[in-house]
């Protein structure tokens, strides 16, 4: 996730290895005192090459005062710009998103044509991607984060950035399509089946391409026969078994149609019932 970098980053983030490093805990405050006395003092590409040093062992709070020094001391520099995207660069590794995000966006409007803006648009959009919470909590977040992917791919179709995002955009709606389920079942078990076929139907029209698919179908299978609506029931089972024929989704909807077509029939009275109070 954290493996894209402008050509000119990667070079000298070379010795960071391939692992995902550990945030350093916080900035120490003598190196602070240390590098804002001495930071109008020491050319920018010292001061750059310090942050570069530090960030490669891992001090990640000194490698973001090295390089805000040169930013604050050296704002002119041909070192000030790549200092900038270095700092969010490093505070997204301390997963400090909202500091990473609010230094991207003020890279992104002061150097809106700089080399590495697709990059900058990316790494934001990452900083919103790695704060999506569970499917069991509030999506906002993901609708967020999925907004910023897109933005990466209408800016920079054809970049490798855009293809990550894609990726990333298939995973934050599965994450948007698991919340729809999440609460769908909860209606479903309070016997609100209109609110939970809503939310169920949501899923197979909005999100078709996530594995939460089937499952939707085969509960809307379970619903409508409980409410005496079999041929709603046999439609969405077909649905279900042309799509997913190999799932167990659809197993289970097999199963309940024949089950209630016996019970039609008079040869199982109340085995469905019986099954559809134990779904839950």
């Amino acid at each position: 996730m954290r493996r894209f970098l402008p050509i000119a980053l990667v070079l000298a983030l070379a010795a960071c290895g391939n692992s995902a490093p550990t945030p350093s805990t916080g900035a120490d405050p003598s190196l602070t005192r240390r590098v804002t006395a001495n930071a109008a003092d020491e050319e920018p590409q010292a001061l750059y090459a310090l942050g570069m040093q530090n960030l490669r062992q891992r001090n990640y709070a000194r490698a973001v005062e090295y390089f805000d020094s040169i930013e604050r001391e050296h704002p002119y520099s041909a070192w000030s710009t790549s200092a900038k995207l270095m700092a969010a660069y490093t505070e997204y590794l301390r997963n400090r998103y909202t500091e990473a995000i609010g230094a991207l966006d003020r890279f992104i409007q002061l150097h809106p044509a700089h080399r590495d803006i697709a990059y900058a648009y990316y790494l934001r959009a990452l900083s919103q991607y790695e704060q999506i919470t569970d499917a069991q909590r509030d999506q906002r977040q993901t609708t967020i984060a999925i907004a910023s992917l897109q933005e990466v791919i209408n800016r920079f179709p054809d970049s490798a950035y855009a293809r990550d995002a894609r990726l990333k955009i298939d995973l934050g709606r599965d994450h948007l399509a698991g919340k729809e389920m999440t609460v769908g079942r909860f209606y479903q078990r309070q016997g609100l089946h209109q609110a939970a076929i809503g939310r169920y139907r949501r899923v197979v029209e909005d999100f078709q391409t996530t594995n939460h698919v089937p499952e939707a179908l085969h509960r809307l299978v379970e619903i409508y026969l409980n409410l005496g609506l079999p041929e709603e029931a046999r439609r969405n089972a077909a649905v279900l078994g042309y799509n997913y024929p190999g799932s167990e989704w659809y197993a289970d909807s097999y199963a309940l149609l024949v089950a209630a077509g016996a019970e039609a029939r008079g040869e199982r009275p109340g085995f469905v019932s019986r099954m559809l109070n134990k779904i839950f």
